[in-house]
């Protein structure tokens, strides 16, 4: 098994920043496209932000400019800097990954538990 677990969010003023992580564990044999997705109340999971594990980065236009997704890959760590934050972008943040754990053949694709990230006054 792989797992993904999701550190940095908060509350944080508009206009602020915060750095979320995400470290992956386990029986990882290799892990490929790595990204960042949000849900807020009542609405559906949304795309954020996805990397490759070559570098190659995807961004949602609600973001870009923003927001900048990198990763350490000798960590398994994924990074989500967020800058110049908005009350809407308020959500729960989701960790995703395709990993490969050693004694899989193929790929699977694994979630975190979500960190909450506040924009709030």
């Amino acid at each position: 098994q792989v797992q993904l677990v999701e550190s940095g969010g908060g509350l944080v003023q508009p206009g602020g920043s915060l750095r979320l992580s995400c470290a992956a564990s386990g029986r990882i044999f290799s892990i490929g496209a790595m990204g960042w997705y949000r849900q807020s109340p009542g609405k559906e999971r949304e795309l954020v932000a996805t990397i490759t594990s070559s570098g190659r980065t995807n961004y949602a236009d609600s973001v870009k400019g923003r927001f900048s997704i990198s990763r350490d890959n000798p960590e398994n760590t994924a990074y989500l800097q967020m800058n110049s934050l908005k009350p809407e972008d308020t959500a729960v943040y989701y960790c995703n990954a395709e990993a490969r754990a050693n004694y899989a053949v193929y790929s699977t694709n694994y979630w975190g538990k979500g960190t909450l990230v506040t924009v709030s006054s």
